[in-house]
C-alpha cells in the first residue's frame, strides 16, 4: 500500500505555494503583526505602576482580537479550498495523480494550517518581541499558550470552512456558510448563552452543563483556555469562570483538537461521495 504522507505533503506544498502566490501569507502576516503592534503599543502602556507584567495585558487584548480576526482570516482562506478548485476545473486534474480525495481535503487543511501558523507567530511574535524589548519578558508563557491556541483556534475554522466547501457546489455558498459560522460562533452563540442565563432569573446552572456550553463554541473553549489563568485571569475577569470549572488546560486543548478533527473527518466523508 503507497504511503499516503508524500501525496498530503505534496498538496500541502502546491496550498502554501499558491498561498504565496496570491499574497495570503504576506497579507496575513501584515494585518495581524499591524493590529498586535498597535495593540502591544498601547495595551502595555498603563503596566509601568502595576506589578503586572507587560505580556499579560497584551494577551488580554490580543486574545480578543483574536476572537474576532483569526475565524474570519481561517474561514476566508478555506471557504473556497474544493470549490475554487471545480470552478477553475482543475478538480478533475488533481484527482487524475495517485491520490485520493481523503488526501486532497487532509493536504490542503495542512498547507492552510502552515499559512494560519506562519502567521500568527510572526504577526504576535513581533508584538512580543516588541514588549520584551521594551519592559521585559515576564509572563512569556502566558503569551506562548496564548500563540499555541490561536493556532489551534484557527485550526478548528480551517476545518469548518473546508467541510463548507467540500459540501457545496459553488464557492458563493460556501463564502455564504463561511459567514453565517462566523457570525454564529463569534457572536450569536454568546448573546444566546447569556439569554439563556438571564432567563433561569437568577437559579444556579449545574457546573457540568456550563463547562459542556462552553466547550461547545470554539471561541469560548479558546477564551478560557487563554485567559482562564494567572494575571490575564484577574485582568480578563476569566478568572471566576474557570475556577468554577472542572476544565483544565488539557480538556481544553482537547476540545479544540476534537472541533478540529471532527469537521474535517467530515469533510473528507463529504468530499469522498462528491459526484463530479
Amino acid at each position: 500500500m503507497p504511503n499516503p504522507q508524500p501525496a498530503i505533503l505534496t498538496i500541502a506544498r502546491r496550498e502554501l505555494a499558491e498561498g504565496m502566490r496570491n499574497r495570503w501569507v504576506v497579507s496575513t502576516t501584515l494585518i495581524m503583526a499591524a493590529l498586535a503592534l498597535t495593540i502591544a503599543a498601547l495595551g502595555s502602556a498603563p503596566t509601568g505602576t502595576t506589578s503586572t507584567a507587560a505580556l499579560d495585558v497584551v494577551v488580554v487584548g490580543l486574545s480578543s482580537l483574536t476572537i474576532f480576526l483569526v475565524p474570519l482570516i481561517a474561514l476566508l482562506l478555506s471557504h473556497d479550498a474544493i470549490t475554487r478548485e471545480v470552478e477553475r476545473g482543475t478538480l478533475l486534474l488533481l484527482l487524475s495523480h495517485p491520490l485520493s480525495r481523503p488526501q486532497v481535503i487532509a493536504g490542503k487543511f495542512l498547507g492552510q494550517l502552515v499559512i494560519m501558523a506562519l502567521a500568527t507567530v510572526i504577526g504576535f511574535g513581533l508584538a512580543a518581541l516588541f514588549v520584551i524589548w521594551r519592559d521585559g519578558a515576564a509572563g512569556w508563557q502566558a503569551f506562548a499558550m496564548m500563540i499555541w491556541a490561536s493556532i489551534l483556534l484557527g485550526a478548528v475554522f480551517l476545518a469548518l470552512g473546508t467541510l463548507a466547501s467540500a459540501s457545496v457546489q459553488e464557492s458563493s455558498t460556501a463564502a455564504g456558510i463561511a459567514i453565517g459560522l462566523w457570525l454564529l460562533f463569534v457572536a450569536i452563540y454568546d448573546m444566546a448563552l447569556l439569554a439563556a442565563l438571564v432567563a433561569r432569573g437568577g437559579h444556579a446552572v449545574a457546573g457540568w452543563v456550563m463547562d459542556l456550553a462552553l466547550v461547545l463554541n470554539p471561541t469560548d473553549a479558546y477564551r478560557l483556555l487563554t485567559l482562564g489563568e494567572g494575571s490575564s485571569a484577574m485582568l480578563s475577569g476569566m478568572g471566576g469562570v474557570y475556577d468554577s470549572s472542572q476544565l483544565t488546560p488539557g480538556l481544553l486543548t482537547g476540545a479544540l483538537l476534537l472541533w478540529s478533527a471532527v469537521p474535517l473527518v467530515l469533510a473528507m466523508a463529504a468530499f469522498s461521495k462528491r459526484n463530479l
